[in-house]
């Protein structure tokens, strides 16, 4: 084999383990009960891909093959155990059924089930956020520790830490490789969408760096939330969230100029939105409505869908989207929620309607260092003409910021207030 055959070979083999990782860490982790163990597993499968598949070319059902390996010497690690007989017993049915399965493709109940198992475990609330979105990322997602680390600006030891410290966490305390079931399952799915949302939202609106977005973030929160929809088919949330995220994303070319700055939404070219990304979002959003109660990621989603379906910002429904945002701070109140709100208010009513609502949460604690509380407030003073205070809070905003392409617009919005006479 040339040494072109070979770096194809590596490549394709890259591109299937990012592809079925998750399914093939699953199905061991079903069978080892253990999360660490089963993506050590899944890895040596993946090794012995890279010294075979070179000589012997990729197999024509690669996921099959890493899931077979990976499964067979999972049954070995088992028969090593304690209590040899016992094990012979129990894995006997296991060997002549379950690798034979996998060599032929494993039923889709079987994964369905294997999948939902992994993200509810890398999703487990026993876990920090930040260690749920870490190992999410890696065994579900597929992403190296490399790649998250660049992705959350930390160093790879660091976030190799982190993820060995939750693996060690759910070990410890015995979190159970399994579907929730009953009042548990809501609470449950709860924390895989909220940590599937956060992987969104940092790709979406990056927290801090040099970046304004970080679209393959979103691209892997996206993924997964596509999974998720297919799995938990029957909950309406599911689907909102899907939509939310699809809907989000068909803006990111849009939402940053040639040469990286941030554009504004009532700034963006729509003709740059993604409208099939638009449409598979309408979609989720209708299936969403149509297995209701809206939950909150659905309200968002109707929010997102109030701009996609505006052809100008002229046409954009901000009365409707001032109701939209008044139901879900009635579900789940929150000051940010009425921040949002008072920004639908000042483009539907004016901004000083806006800005009355704005100076009702100056006091509020949450908001205290939030960036875009005094960001809001200035566009609304500019717009009333009160520049010399405009100015000011959008200079406390670009204080407050920790992202520099964020920072620096506002800084520039600051400095147009100049122009601004009472």
């Amino acid at each position: 084999m040339t040494g072109t055959d070979t770096l194809k070979a590596r490549n394709a083999i890259e591109a299937v383990w990012r592809i079925e990782s998750a399914r093939v860490i699953a199905g061991v982790a079903r069978m080892v009960r253990d999360l660490g163990q089963a993506e050590e597993l899944a890895q040596d499968a993946l090794v012995a891909a890279l010294e075979q598949w070179p000589q012997s070319g990729v197999p024509s059902n690669p996921g099959a093959w890493l899931m077979s390996t990976a499964k067979r010497r999972a049954i070995d690690m088992l028969r090593r155990k304690e209590n040899l007989d016992r094990k012979h017993q129990e894995l006997g049915h296991t060997q002549s059924t379950e690798t034979d399965a996998a060599d032929a493709g494993l039923a889709p109940d079987e994964v369905r089930d294997d999948m939902l198992r992994l993200i509810f475990t890398t999703c487990h609330p026993v876990l920090s956020a930040e260690s749920r979105v870490a190992l999410t990322l890696k065994l579900v997602g597929g992403l190296s520790t490399a790649e998250i680390a660049r992705a959350y600006l930390v160093g790879e030891s660091t976030l190799a830490q982190r993820i060995v410290r939750a693996k060690k966490t759910l070990s410890t305390s015995n979190v159970p490789f399994e579907v929730p079931a009953g009042a548990e399952l809501a609470e449950r799915l709860g924390s895989v969408l909220e940590v599937i949302y956060l992987i969104f939202n940092e790709g979406y609106s990056a927290t801090a760096g040099d970046d304004w977005v970080r679209p393959a973030l979103c691209e892997d929160a996206l993924r997964l939330g596509r999974i998720m929809a297919a799995l938990a088919p029957d909950f309406a949330e599911v689907h909102g969230l899907t939509a939310l995220m699809e809907i989000q994303a068909s803006r990111i070319r849009a939402r940053v100029g040639p040469d990286g700055a941030p554009v504004l939404l009532l700034d963006q070219d729509r003709g740059r939105w993604d409208q099939l990304l638009i449409r598979r979002g309408l979609t989720e959003l209708a299936i969403a409505e149509r297995l209701g109660p809206r939950g909150p990621y659905t309200l968002q989603a109707a929010l997102a869908a109030c701009h996609a379906r505006a052809r100008t910002p002229e046409e954009t429904d901000w009365e409707r989207i001032a109701e939209l945002y008044a139901e879900l701070a009635a579900l789940t109140p929150s000051p940010v929620i009425e921040l949002n709100r008072a920004v639908a208010l000042g483009m539907a009513r004016g901004p000083a309607a806006g800005l009355e609502l704005v100076d009702k949460l100056l006091t509020e604690p949450a908001l205290k260092n939030y960036h875009l509380l005094p960001s809001v407030r200035a566009d609304l003073l500019m717009k009333l003409g009160r520049g010399e205070e405009a100015r000011a809070e959008f200079l406390r905003a670009a204080q407050l910021t920790a992202n520099e392409r964020e920072r620096a617009l506002l800084l520039e919005r600051a400095e147009s207030c100049l122009a601004v006479r009472a």
